[in-house]
């Protein structure tokens, strides 16, 4: 009887304690859940203070300072050319002679004439002095030598035409003719281009027109060179606004001794404007933009540890990687640069700041 009783009794201490074990475990969940999750892990920034050079940017080409399509004024059968596709020639380069064989045969015969003219001249002007001719002899004699002058001069130019030279000093293009080709005036021969400076041509808009004035610094990257920066400074801003557009056009010269800008190139311009003193700046991945307006979570130092506080914030310009702060912060404001993403307003964080991401940020 005796042994049953103590049996019982410990089934019943058994049965009393797993039943209170497990309320008691129950316990300590809920109070866990209660407490909240762990303190999220962040890494920190503080607001700078910097000095920022402002920039119109916009996009534009580029253009030659100098430019034609080289033809010949006159026509005739080519003899030789004196160029290839590419050649970089000095200015009166020698580039194409059109046969002139006929054209020397008219001058021969022209001046033959003129010694005729000439001497006409002569026995006319004696006899005039002497009293035994008339002076319209002599005036018609001397007009008809002007005219076989002039006759030869213009047969002159068309020789010197028929040989074609470089009009000032660039690169050429791409040779479009042959010998023994027949050119006709206007006919393209070839391209020339000088390639140091080059100009790089662009539009603002009109609100920016009194920030712009000749001699100012403008840098051009273009993609071919991605890593290359050419700078150059403004050579003239047309005096008319464009009515279509709202826009002014601008024009800068850039200096091109390797040439590697080459006309038609797209280009992205930047017009620089005068320094901005003390700008309040943050890594951009602090910011969370929205279209409801842009915010940042704050650091606080609480008597549990550190909390954050969502503020709302007015950003502006972009510049390798950092953002300016208008408005919302002061400089040496504390603020989750990495980690923000799991955080809403008032919760607890840890501050982690062994990595520098910034180190590795290929924009800086």
């Amino acid at each position: 009887m005796i042994k049953r009783l103590v049996l019982v009794l410990l089934l019943l201490t058994v049965l009393f304690g797993t039943i209170f074990g497990w309320k008691y475990l129950r316990q300590q969940q809920e109070m866990a859940t209660m407490s909240g999750p762990p303190p999220a892990v962040v890494s920190t920034r503080t607001v700078m203070r910097e000095s920022w050079q402002p920039a119109l940017k916009a996009v534009g080409s580029i253009t030659p300072v100098r430019g034609v399509v080289v033809s010949a004024e006159v026509s005739g059968v080519i003899r030789k050319i004196h160029f290839d596709s590419s050649d970089r020639v000095p200015d009166g380069e020698l580039l194409v002679e059109l046969d002139t064989e006929v054209d020397l045969a008219e001058l021969a015969a022209l001046r033959a004439d003129r010694r005729i003219a000439e001497i006409t001249r002569d026995r006319f002007a004696k006899i005039s002095t002497q009293n035994l001719g008339s002076r319209s002899d002599l005036d018609q004699s001397q007009a008809l030598l002007d005219r076989v002058d002039a006759e030869i001069a213009a047969k002159e130019a068309m020789i010197r035409k028929k040989a074609v030279r470089a009009p000032f000093a660039g690169e050429l293009g791409i040779r479009r003719i042959n010998p023994g080709q027949y050119l006709a005036p206007g006919d393209t021969i070839s391209e020339l281009v000088e390639l140091d400076p080059v100009y790089a041509e662009y539009a603002l808009p009109e609100r920016f027109l009194a920030e712009l004035a000749a001699g100012q610094s403008v840098v051009v990257r273009v993609q071919a060179y991605p890593d290359r920066v050419f700078e150059g400074k403004i050579h003239a801003i047309s005096p008319n606004v464009q009515a279509e557009t709202r826009s002014v056009l601008v024009r800068a010269l850039i200096a091109n001794p390797d040439r590697q800008l080459r006309p038609g190139m797209f280009a992205e311009i930047e017009t620089l404007q005068p320094v901005q003193e003390n700008v309040l700046t943050l890594p951009e991945r602090a910011v969370t933009y929205n279209t409801y307006g842009d915010s940042v979570f704050v650091v606080e130092e609480t008597d549990g540890g550190r909390t954050v506080r969502l503020v709302q914030i007015e950003t502006g310009d972009v510049r390798k990687g950092r953002v300016e702060i208008k408005r919302g912060l002061e400089a040496g404001t504390e603020v989750v640069s990495d980690g923000h993403n799991k955080l809403r307003n008032g919760a607890s964080i840890n501050i982690d700041n062994s990595v520098d991401p910034d180190a590795a940020d290929p924009r800086k």
